[in-house]
């Protein structure tokens, strides 16, 4: 897979914040009404610094599974079930020939996936190749653990207009 420009990184991070905050602020994960408090800035920080480095791991050509596999075990449960299936979503786009190269992929970009067990599944994910997003959907298995895909599908939709990015978080 070839190296991102940094910019994109830095758009990615900056877009994965906004979204840990704002799946924080309305507790859609854990499905409970807590409150967001500061001691979970920290956390967002770190997770933000995390995602970062997986990336940079994921999309150099000689990084070993060894260092990406040590990156995923810092974060915790969710966050890494939802890494580990955008991270194949973008290695297994990048292989689908020469018709998308990808720059970001987001499973949950246009609406939440339903997670049974080890089993993620959704319709509204989204990827960015060359500077277009496109819908996917897709199914992801992994371990118990998730830090493993035993098994990934996707089907490619249509592209999103561009008045939707800006309420999904897509730029």
């Amino acid at each position: 897979m070839p190296a991102r420009p940094l910019l994109s990184w830095v758009e990615f991070l900056f877009a994965t914040v906004d979204r840990l905050l704002a799946r924080r602020r309305s507790c859609k994960w854990r499905g409970n009404e807590s409150i967001f408090t500061g001691r979970e800035f920290g956390t967002v920080h770190r997770v933000a610094f995390v995602f970062t480095t997986l990336f940079q791991l994921a999309s150099n050509a000689q990084a070993n599974d060894a260092k990406v596999e040590s990156v995923l075990k810092t974060l915790d449960p969710d966050a890494r079930f939802e890494q580990v299936c955008d991270l194949e979503a973008l290695r297994q786009i990048s292989r689908d020939g020469k018709t998308y190269m990808p720059e970001r992929t987001i499973v949950s970009a246009l609406s939440t996936p339903k997670v049974a067990n080890t089993t993620m599944t959704g319709t509204g994910g989204a990827f960015k190749s060359k500077g277009q997003w496109f819908q996917f959907s897709f199914k992801c298995q992994t371990t118990a653990d998730h830090m493993k895909i035993l098994a990934f599908s996707y089907k490619i939709g249509e592209p999103i207009p561009p008045e939707k990015w800006e309420p999904h978080g897509l730029w």
